[in-house]
This record gives structure tokens, sequence and C-alpha cells, in this order.
């Protein structure tokens, strides 16, 4: 945005007695795919003031010291009883630690498994916690009677929503919510947050979407008004609409035509991250996700997982030298149930080593199975750039599941070893690898492709053949332009134009880009660019034949080699 607004709480009564503090900043934060829209977020906190006092889900370490020095403006640390944690991660662990050194006679509501984590990261104080089941009942005085539900998925093992009979607000934590920083409190224009609302599902719940759906079974026991989220605005007029994209979207991911499994530890949350970012990357490919963290998955809700999936992806850290036990039974159990036929891939974080990404890769590969991607190495946090890798890597993965599909299903009504002679022998034409970059109205589009030829010597031409499902709505018409990229070989466009781009991404915004004389981007890491103007557009089964005049063209860098993709097959990319 181009006026950054500095980080601000701001504050507003949304029932009786209670009130939201809403941490905004108009910054993207930092990078995590779900936030890749770039349009800041708030982090929501919520107060309830009857006898006694409760604050809900304080926010992370981005907003510690804007968000304390309100509550102490007003003066709430004197009578803070309670704490009520949703979640517990080390970003949130920042500003509850400030808050028990500033209100030590509040008393901290969670989960079982939250009262373990915070115990263990706070092995020295002896703090007071209310670990609840789901059962209980907190009463605050003035009808506020709090109610809890335990929503428990992968990602927060440790989910806890709370239902204040009150005021009938449902405070949901990560259900609901959307990363969008602006001024309304509650979701007035709830209409236009609809792409905000489903790319925060698809970034955070499409790959949980079986304990998604269970948390909603238990939310409806409560008569709710309002959703108090745990980022972006309250949910009040849209609330019922809402309920049914969350099932809508959920039942999607059980239609998909393939579906991956993404079994995990993460000691310090780097490993989830990536695993997030790989997740992402097949989402948006149209490929289904069942994320499992193993450290609470029994083994028969493991194999039922790899049994149902068409591929499976296995991430861990490295501790002492070693995967965790977790991993590796999933390990064994994958080694003993899964067919030779499900495309693998491996993933991982470490701080000095990374034994247990090389002992996944060398059992897997030794066992037999195909690999999607690269195995992916990341020493401690990863980057922007190291997630951007994951996601892309994820898109990776879907493809070549895809292919892997195509090839078990012959196109035509042939003997099979006839048809694989075919599909091999057609698969020996190889083309440059090219981006084709346009404009649809005010946007610019990307587009890979390899079938690519010179046409016509004068005027000189080429052709270009796109896949129908890629070119909606692009270069339809005689006379469109575009530019068509040659790429280099050894450089990683290639990587970043294989994923579909998500709603409202820029997928210029991370590469070097200058605009030609037709208004179309050139990518300034390729190997030469071509102007040119379709003459004329022929429909060819699956895909559109464009014939281009070329205006002008330039090599970028005279050294370099063109890039070319090999095929083993015919039937695919």
């Amino acid at each position: 945005m181009a006026d950054i607004k500095p980080k601000d709480v701001q504050v507003a009564e949304i029932g009786a007695e209670t009130w939201v503090l809403r941490s905004r900043t108009w910054d993207r934060l930092k990078f995590e795919i779900e936030y890749s829209r770039q349009r800041g977020t708030t982090a929501n906190s919520y107060l309830i003031q009857g006898e006694k006092t409760a604050l809900i889900d304080p926010p992370g370490s981005s907003f510690t010291d804007i968000f304390l020095k309100e509550l102490h403006d007003h003066q709430y640390f004197q009578k803070l009883d309670y704490v009520i944690l949703g979640h517990v991660n080390p970003n949130r662990l920042t500003t509850l630690k400030r808050l028990i050194e500033l209100a030590p006679q509040m008393t901290i509501v969670c989960s079982k498994p939250a009262a373990n984590a915070l115990k263990a990261a706070f092995p020295d104080q002896d703090l007071r916690i209310n670990a609840v089941r789901g059962e209980e009942v907190l009463d605050l005085g003035k009808g506020h009677e709090l109610r809890f539900a335990f929503v428990p998925t992968p990602r927060w093992v440790d989910g806890l929503c709370t239902f204040d009979s009150a005021t009938r607000i449902l405070y949901t934590d990560k259900l609901f919510g959307a990363h969008i920083c602006d001024d309304p409190i509650l979701d007035e224009n709830w209409k236009q947050l609809d792409d905000d609302r489903h790319y925060y599902f698809d970034c955070l719940h499409a790959s949980q979407s079986r304990q998604i759906e269970a948390a909603l079974d238990k939310l409806a026991a409560f008569p709710a008004k309002m959703y108090a989220v745990g980022h972006g605005p309250l949910v009040r007029y849209s609330l019922s609409r809402f309920n049914l994209d969350y099932r809508q979207w959920c039942e999607q991911q059980k239609t998909q035509e393939l579906s991956v499994a993404i079994l995990y530890t993460s000691a310090y949350g780097n490993t989830a991250t990536a695993g997030q970012a790989i997740a992402q990357g097949l989402t948006q490919a149209d490929v289904a996700i069942e994320s499992i963290n193993c450290e609470f998955a029994d083994s028969a809700e493991i194999v039922a997982a790899i049994e149902r999936c068409d591929g499976f992806i296995i991430g861990s850290p490295t501790l002492g030298g070693h995967a965790p036990t977790q991993i590796q039974t999933a390990l064994g159990l994958i080694l003993s149930t899964a067919s030779k036929t499900k495309l693998a891939g491996v993933f991982g974080s470490y701080g000095w080593s990374g034994e247990a990404i090389d002992l996944l890769e060398s059992k897997l590969q030794d066992a037999g199975y195909g690999f999607g991607f690269d195995s992916i190495r990341i020493k401690f946090t990863p980057t922007d750039e190291v997630l951007q890798q994951c996601e892309a890597a994820g898109a990776e993965f879907a493809q070549a599941l895809k292919k892997a599909k195509k090839v078990r299903v012959p196109h035509q009504v042939a003997p099979a070893g006839q048809s694989d002679r075919t599909e091999q022998a057609l698969g020996r034409v190889v083309g440059s690898l090219c981006v084709v970059t346009a404009k649809q109205g005010d946007t610019a589009e990307g587009m890979l492709t390899s079938w690519v030829s010179q046409a016509t010597f004068s005027p000189p031409g080429v052709t270009v053949a796109i896949a129908k499902d890629r070119a909606d709505g692009v270069l339809d018409h005689v006379g469109d332009q575009f530019v068509l990229n040659i790429l280099k070989e050894g450089r990683n466009l290639r990587r970043h134009f294989v994923k579909p781009a998500a709603p409202g991404e820029d997928r210029f915004a991370e590469i070097e880009i200058e605009v030609a004389a037709n208004g179309c981007p050139v990518l300034l890491d390729g190997l030469a660019y071509l102007e040119c103007t379709v003459q004329n557009r022929m429909e060819c089964g699956d895909h559109w034949l464009l014939y281009a005049i070329v205006e002008n063209g330039k090599v970028l860098e005279q050294k370099g080699v063109t890039a070319v993709h090999h095929r083993k097959s015919g039937s695919f990319y």
C-alpha cells in the first residue's frame, strides 16, 4: 500500500461489558503464505468485565508493546483475573510472559495440551493454570458464564473456543478469520470479504478440513449471534452464510480428484510452517490435502491417510542428529503400507546437521518410491524465499501427480504397449521453455509453455500452443499482444510460473521486470524476448494454437543457453 500507517490498537464495545482490542498493522506483518495477499492484518483480543475480568487471546510479539500500553492506560492489569488462550505458540508466549509479570494474580484458562506447552515454556514459574476439557463453566458474574469447546487440529492441537451466554458471542480464535486491516469492526461489507475469507481458509484450514468439520459440529451447539475472530472483521451480518461457506469449502476437499497426505512433526514450528507452504501450492493446483501432525496421531489414523492418498509428503526436524520417534514410526508405516506407485516428497528443518531429512530420503529411495520434488532442507527459520520455494514445490508435486495419473490412464483405444510406445515417441519432441506474458485488463498474466516454434520468415512469426484451462480470457482475439520470454538454462524462473496464481496475486512482485513497448512484462532474468501480436487463433483439441507476428525482440544475455523441456511421454507436459 502506498501510505503505510503505524501500528495501533482499535478499541470498541461489542456487547454488554465486552470490548474488542484490535492490534492493527497495514503492513503484511511477516511472510507466511496466509499473509501473501498483503492487505495487512489485525490481531483481535477481547475483554469481558463481569464481577471478574477475563482477557481472551492476547496478540503475538509484533503487537506486545502497543497492546500492553493500551491495557495499562485503562488500568486493566490490577483487575485481570483470567487470561483465556485459544491456542499457544511461541509468538503469543512473548506477550503472555509480560502479562504474567504485570498481573501475577491472573489464572490462565486453556486446553490441556496448551497447559503442557505452557509448563514447558515456563519451567521455573509456578503458573496458575485451569486446564479445561469442554464441560466446565467459568462464571465471571453479571450473567457472563463462559463455556468451552476443545477443537484440536493438526496445526493447533490445543485449539479452544469460548462462548459467553450473556452476549452470545463465540470466540473462535483461528476459525472464520481473514487477514485484512481496515476500520470497520464488523462485517457490514461482508460480500467484499469473500476472496480474503476463502484465501484464509485455503491457507490455514484446507489441509485439515476433516478436523474443521468436526469443530463446526461442536460449535453448532452454541446459539451464537456473533463470531469474535482472531483476525479481521468480527462476523455478525454474515454468520449463517460464513458457516455454510466453511461447510462447502470442507466438502470441496473431498471431491478433488487427487489427494496428498502431509505427515510431519515440528519442534519449533519451522517444519510446520514449511509444510503449510507446500500445502498451499498443492491446494492452488486443486489437490486435496490431509495434514497429520504425527506427534498427536495414532497409527490407525496415519495408516488410513496413507491408504486414501495418491501421494504423501513427510517432514521432520532433526533433533540430536535423529528424526523424532513419531516420524520414524510414520516412516515405518509408510514403508509397510504405501503402494510403490504413490508419489513421495521429503522436507524438514534443522539447526546444524539435517540427518533426519537424509534418513527419510534414503529410506524412501531404497524402497523404490518416486519423488515429486527435490527434498527440501531448511536451516533454522524458513525465510521468505524458502517459503516461496516450498509453495512452488507443492505446485510441482501436484503437476507430477497429475502426470503420473495420466500415464496410468490411456488416452486412446490401443494396445497398452502400442500406446506407451507412441506416447514415448511423441515425448521426444522438445521445445524451448518460455513464459508468455500478457495483460488481462489492468492485470498482468504469465503462463509457462514449451510448445513454441518459429513459423514464418517473412513476416517473422511464431506459433504458441496454450492449454485451454490456462488461457481463459487471455489472448482471445486477433490483435491481442504479448511478450514471449525465452528462459535461460539454469535459472529458476520456471518454478516460479509452474504454480497457479492465487486470487489477486501479483505474479511479478518477486521478480525483476520491465514493460515492453506493447505494455506487457519482460522478464529481465530471461535469455531473450519477443514482442508479438496475435494474427490467428485456432482450436486444437485441448489447446489453442496461436500464430503471432514478431514486431520486436532482444537478446538479454549473449552467452546464455536456451532452457529446453525434455519429456518422457507425449501425454503430458
